[in-house]
């Protein structure tokens, strides 16, 4: 099979996981929302920054280095899973030595005995990071996506049944701890691959070289990212707390679950031709292009059409997180950008560099993080919305310079994208002044106005990203069909 058609086949399975995942994910939260309370789901979310941080500790950034690596040896994996593992108890013990003091400064008493059951998780999940790699490495999305669907339901079953029997925010945390459970376990039952003992100082240090500014990066990442839970938690409250994390869940969902489906598949195979840039930077446009069109066109019409959604699906008692989702949608609309960007520096081994931008533009959400502070969670998230326009200015420069990809050159190829989805969106705002309609009856409408006009235009434009897509669409159910 052909790099090309393993690409292909790559992304079918990956959007197949992403889409079932999401869908499951989706109306999972959708009924646990119903039965729990925003101050639940605040609770959890004030722990979110300390698990993240943990959870990318346990990969240490060895990962990424194994799927680079094109030669990699037995000693290679092996080691790699011994130094997850390693970190994995090391977060843990962390964790639940500092469970009392953090419930301390949160003012929730809970929170102790919640940290002390989820610390687990580090150790969890640092079995399964070499599976992963594994997979990924060989673009096997198809059994990912097995593992995913399975994972994903029995825990989520479980999570509402919990709700159901008045668990509260235990049925949040039983749900994280078995789905993944059962992911890792299945990804050992069905991976041929077994670590060797022993353990090689040499593949350490070559992979560490470069995973460390990768880890060192993503840790950046993480603690900025969760620092807005760690603001609006401490000094404000968990119900609102649970207003932002579930805005955030709606858009993360779509954003970063739908980036991450392409950036799995993309990166192994953008990693092949890391040395032709003119091979590279045809692909990477088509992946950039097609990505900003779903991207754009789904998170402003999720903006536009947020109030009928959350009274719709959540009901009247989530009021507090419409705004928020509006504005976090128009954020999230660029996160395929940021991280597709920041891709092309990890494919040509210049994790340097990525370290670099993130301390840049970590330094620069100080303020956003002060203005939470001090004037409150609206004005903060509006400053959100502004800095993400400025950190994907602040992430393409590099990777435009290395393989000849300007930002006037991918603004020019976005605007097409852009100007399609405002248009679609625009209409469904205006649709929102029909205030003779309940809020189901309204969303209805725009859903159904959102695909029509959608679909209509998008044939009649002949957008290049539309067509793009559609091919491939039609190329995997072609493939399908004469398996």
């Amino acid at each position: 099979m052909s790099l090309k058609e393993k690409t292909i086949h790559g992304f079918k399975w990956s959007f197949i996981e992403s889409f079932l995942t999401q869908f499951f994910n989706f109306v999972i939260g959708i009924i646990l929302a119903r039965l729990l309370s925003p101050r639940d789901f605040g609770l959890i979310g004030m722990l979110s920054i300390f698990l993240t941080v943990a959870a990318t500790l346990a990969g240490s950034g060895l990962n990424q280095a194994l799927i680079r690596k094109k030669d990699c040896a037995d000693d290679d994996y092996s080691t790699a899973f011994y130094v997850n593992l390693l970190i994995g108890f090391f977060c843990f013990l962390i964790l639940f030595a500092s469970a009392g003091a953090i419930a301390v400064f949160f003012r929730e008493p809970q929170l102790k005995s919640l940290l002390c059951v989820l610390a687990v998780l580090p150790v969890i999940n640092s079995f399964g990071f070499v599976q992963s790699a594994l997979l990924m490495k060989q673009l096997d999305f198809k059994t990912q996506a097995k593992i995913s669907f399975i994972a994903n339901t029995v825990a989520g079953a479980a999570g509402i049944s919990m709700a159901f029997a008045g668990c509260g925010v235990w049925s949040l945390v039983a749900k994280s701890i078995l789905q993944n459970l059962l992911g890792n376990s299945m990804l050992w039952l069905i991976n041929r691959w077994k670590p060797a003992l022993r353990f090689s100082v040499r593949s350490f240090k070559e992979m560490f070289g470069f995973g460390s500014k990768l880890l060192a990066s993503s840790l950046i990442d993480t603690i900025f990212n969760n620092a807005y839970y760690f603001v609006i938690g401490r000094f404000f409250s968990s119900v609102d707390l649970g207003y932002y994390s579930r805005a955030e869940q709606f858009t993360g969902l779509i954003s970063q679950n739908t980036t991450g489906s392409v950036q799995r598949v993309s990166y192994p195979s953008l990693a092949t031709l890391q040395e032709d840039n003119h091979q590279l930077k045809s692909a990477y446009k088509k992946i950039v292009k097609s990505s900003m069109f779903v991207s754009c066109t789904i998170m402003l019409c999720l903006a536009a059409s947020a109030k009928p959604l959350v009274l719709t699906l959540l009901g009247a008692k989530w009021q507090g997180s419409i705004d928020l989702l509006r504005m976090l949608a128009i954020s999230g609309m660029l996160y395929p950008l940021h991280s597709l960007n920041l891709n092309i520096l990890n494919i040509k081994g210049r994790s340097d560099l990525f370290l670099k931008l993130e301390i840049i533009k970590k330094i620069l959400t100080v303020p956003i993080i002060l203005i939470g502070v001090f004037h409150g969670l609206k004005l903060m998230v509006m400053c959100m919305v502004l800095f993400s326009f400025v950190a994907y200015f602040i992430n393409s420069i590099p990777p435009g310079k290395i393989i000849g990809y300007s930002i006037r050159e991918q603004l020019m190829d976005l605007a097409p994208s852009f100007l399609f989805a405002s248009g679609l969106a625009g209409i469904l705002w205006v649709l929102n002044a029909c205030t003779c309609y309940s809020a189901p009856v309204l969303l209805t409408i725009q859903i159904g106005v959102a695909l029509c006009i959608g679909l209509i235009s998008a044939e009649l434009m002949k957008l290049d990203e539309y067509v793009y897509l559609k091919t491939i669409l039609k190329t995997m159910v072609r493939r399908q069909a004469v398996s």
